[in-house]
């Protein structure tokens, strides 16, 4: 298949307005998006908690918090060690791009623990209420991935392949439309449906663990790995790597739970 076949990115400007000094970049507006889909949602569902809305938004502005500031001490500790060797002053250049998933949850993980306790619920109760909230937030940062040309997938000769001018001028897996798909949309269906039903305390955190550890692994066979950081033995991503535990401890936090479950049951029967 000749070259010319294939789409050909457009060049689009990374800032969609500017007010003075300030500048709305697409990711920027991607995040956002995020965080009101998950406001939304989580008011939808907030009559079915013992919380108020003005504790929703406590733990949803904290979350968000711990979104950014993981998600950028993650990259930077995850992927560009090196470069904050070099400059410490790196870690604040956010400017220059660059925020980790895997971070990003740390940094949230760290604000449901604080919020559980002035909320008086437990850790596991506060991960399963906002698990569902999350894919439609990754699936738009997947969007603003796409938007910015970045992230983008190894080369291949698929017909809906992508040709990135900024990534060698070669056909390319838009990897970032396929982790929109499965860790954005179907991972929210999931979900969503899933919680839809009182489930037993840690198996909706697990199984959104599970979900996105698993659809991520799956993706990084197909996105580029990390130029400076490359394949590690078994031809393993970085990403891959760290999604390993997180399905381990998804895997373990479903059976916990229900494995609680049947040992109540017994319990009472007795």
């Amino acid at each position: 298949m000749e070259q010319s076949s294939y789409l050909v990115f457009p060049s689009i400007d990374p800032i969609i307005f500017s007010l003075g000094p300030l500048s709305v970049r697409w990711y920027g507006l991607m995040y956002l998006v995020g965080f009101i889909a998950a406001f939304l949602l989580a008011q939808k569902r907030l009559s079915q908690t013992p919380w108020n809305r003005d504790q929703l938004s406590d733990l949803l502005f904290w979350s968000f918090v711990g979104v950014i500031l993981g998600g950028r001490i993650g990259y930077v500790f995850f992927y560009q060690f090196n470069l904050f060797l070099d400059d410490p002053l790196y870690l604040f250049k956010i400017w220059a791009g660059g925020m980790s998933f895997h971070g990003g949850l740390i940094g949230v993980l760290a604000a449901l623990a604080w919020q559980a306790k002035r909320m008086k619920a437990t850790f596991l109760e506060l991960g399963d209420f906002v698990a569902p909230l999350v894919p439609i937030g990754l699936g738009a940062g997947r969007i603003g991935n796409f938007l910015n040309a970045e992230l983008w997938g190894r080369t291949t000769d698929v017909p809906w392949a992508v040709i990135f001018p900024s990534a060698g001028n070669v056909p390319r897996h838009p990897s970032q439309l396929y982790e929109f798909a499965l860790e954005g949309v179907l991972l929210f269906i999931i979900l969503w449906l899933f919680s839809a039903k009182k489930r037993p305390v840690g198996a909706v955190s697990g199984l959104f663990l599970l979900g996105y550890g698993s659809f991520r692994f799956i993706v990084e066979f197909f996105r580029e790995p990390d130029a400076h950081i490359g394949l590690y033995q078994m031809g393993l991503s970085q990403g891959q790597l760290l999604c390993l535990p997180m399905i381990a401890l998804g895997l373990g936090l479903i059976v916990r739970a229900y494995m609680g479950t049947k040992n109540k049951d017994k319990t009472k029967k007795i």
